[in-house]
């Protein structure tokens, strides 16, 4: 699978614009600034119908103007397929496949898999926990639909949960039979969820140990683990025990919403003792198991956009990254750089085709 033409029409900083794509790599450099990263997000958005960088839409419509067209030509399957992603102010997003509208946005995640390693990832380690949580969602979702289902639907039911629990509280009232629905139904969807990620962390482990240490020359040890409330009792037994403390608080203080993953460089958390280049390294690392895995799954090599990734990593690091690029576990490339002969020196020593665009 791969992406042949892109169009962009008032997407963030482009008023138009139009791309013939090699099949293979496709370099954008330029000025910091001048939109590289901005064409990467727009083939983000045809993947999962948003903006890697800002999920308000509106947000993403260049200045002064009312809308955003983003669309694009992908080869999938020996056959042509047709993606459509408009946003209009006031008006509901439009996602199309080869013309057909989506009734549901959710239906089109997975269709066309993505992977993208970006110095935002690095939110990944300094953020807080939510951050870790979207980034197991979002690989689970493109290659499994019933977990998607899953998680919509136990959000839905933590929304009216806590809606109830602020009822309560401002009406002085309480009725444990209804608020005991919402945790049996939570309950269930939790254990679904919680075994789906459980065993996506467990089956990309081995990947990311592999990847990391082939790019780090086997320097450093580094552990990803799960972090879950439920891994030893039911949620419905959780809820009942923080019954009184959701009273006070208002909110559900327990559940797979709370759920973590620790990152460690040893026996310390990579965020604190681990070097802007570790740092860098064990997301790449990351992001390329997280590659290996959709393409396992999907039997579909994704698409792989790499934004400023050689920024502070040094040239054993980044050499190593070539000769892994450069072994054809990968398919279509996307790379964004400030440094257009670096880039090309890069790309050349790949030996694969590519194109070159310079954005000024």
């Amino acid at each position: 699978m791969y992406l042949k033409k892109l169009n962009l029409v008032n997407y963030k900083n482009f008023e138009s614009a139009q791309f013939e794509l090699s099949p293979q790599i496709n370099c954008f450099v330029g000025n910091n600034g001048i939109g590289k990263t901005n064409v990467l997000d727009a083939i983000y958005y045809m993947s999962f119908t948003k903006s890697y960088f800002n999920s308000v839409d509106s947000q993403n419509i260049r200045h002064g103007e009312s809308f955003f067209v983003v669309e694009g030509v992908f080869d999938k399957n020996e056959r042509e397929e047709y993606v459509f992603c408009g946003v209009q102010k006031g008006k509901k997003k439009a996602v199309k496949r080869n013309s057909k509208l989506y009734p549901k946005l959710q239906d089109h995640i997975g269709e066309f898999p993505l992977v993208i390693i970006s110095p935002s990832d690095r939110d990944l380690i300094s953020e807080g926990s939510e951050v870790r949580r979207k980034f197991i969602d979002g690989v689970i979702s493109q290659f499994n639909s019933e977990y998607l289902n899953d998680l919509l639907s136990y959000n839905k039911q933590l929304a009216q949960r806590n809606a109830l629990l602020k009822y309560f509280a401002n009406n002085r009232a309480w009725d444990e039979p209804s608020l005991l629905v919402y945790d049996e139904i939570m309950s269930n969807l939790a254990h679904n969820i919680y075994q789906k990620r459980k065993e996506f962390i467990e089956d990309m482990l081995p990947t990311f140990l592999e990847r990391y240490n082939s790019i780090s020359d086997n320097k450093e040890d580094v552990i990803i683990e799960y972090k879950s409330s439920i891994e030893d009792e039911t949620l419905l037994q959780q809820l009942k025990e923080n019954r009184d403390k959701d009273r006070i608080l208002h909110y559900t203080s327990v559940g797979i919403h709370k759920d973590d993953l620790s990152f460690n460089l040893g026996d310390f958390p990579i965020k604190k003792f681990g070097s802007q280049g570790q740092q860098k390294t064990f997301l790449i690392a990351l992001k390329l198991a997280q590659f290996e895995y959709l393409k396992r799954l999907k039997k579909v090599t994704p698409i792989l956009l790499l934004d400023d990734i050689f920024d502070k990593l040094d040239e054993n690091r980044v050499g190593q990254i070539v000769r892994l690029v450069n072994q054809h576990h990968f398919g279509q490339i996307f790379i964004s750089d400030t440094h257009a002969e670096r880039t090309e020196g890069i790309v050349k020593s790949i030996n694969e085709d590519y194109k070159l665009f310079k954005l000024d």
